[in-house]
């Protein structure tokens, strides 16, 4: 929907440096646009001090001027055809955008215990019987517990954690109920808190 006078930033062009604003990406335009190359450099210049007011946090730094002037080349795209009074070769640097982190989020079965607990399911079906296997599937029960109450999935009794751990180590694992104690959990600690009203 296009209203006649009002202007949305949606509409706008995408602010390259954001921290600098609207009013320095129009001015760094128009500074562009300037024929005279010495009238172009003293508008430049204008255009840093004013940069350099806009964000007085960064004064304490030794390289400040020379960032400010990198930020400038950026935000006029390499297009600013003046005199640099700096060296600007690393603003290209700067403007790249850093690799994406992987992240796994495919072959977590049940995305309420997480992928952690899905690794020590596959660790607990290789695992030989004995003392360290009993103690790894009493933290693994612990845990699934604690993530059962904490994401409120219906039931989180000690019957409904057993037939998971079963079904999830491929029947390996039968957690014994009468034999096996459960941590008790403090139903506060996953409790949202309330904000006193003033």
């Amino acid at each position: 929907m296009e209203i006649n006078g009002l202007d949305y930033n949606t509409q706008r062009d995408k602010l390259v440096l954001p921290e600098y604003g609207r009013e320095i990406q129009n001015m760094v335009r128009l500074c562009i646009g300037i024929p005279d190359r010495n009238e172009r450099l003293r508008c430049a210049k204008t255009i840093v001090a004013i940069m350099g007011r806009m964000l007085p946090q960064n004064k304490e730094k030794g390289d400040r001027q020379q960032r400010l002037w990198e930020h400038l080349a950026i935000l006029s795209d390499f297009k600013l055809d003046i005199d640099w009074p700096v060296d600007i070769s690393n603003a290209h640097k700067i403007e790249q955008k850093p690799d994406p982190v992987p992240c796994k989020t495919q072959g977590v079965p049940v995305r309420h215990y997480g992928r952690i607990l899905c690794e020590l399911f596959e660790l607990l079906k290789t695992m030989d019987p004995g003392p360290a296997r009993d103690r790894l599937v009493g933290y693994a029960a612990n845990q699934m517990k604690r993530n059962l109450v904490q994401w409120s999935h219906g039931s989180s009794d000690d019957e409904k954690v057993a037939s998971d751990l079963a079904k999830y180590t491929d029947g390996k694992i039968q957690l014994d109920l009468n034999t096996f104690r459960f941590e008790k959990i403090q139903q506060r600690e996953f409790a949202p808190t309330k904000r006193r009203k003033r």
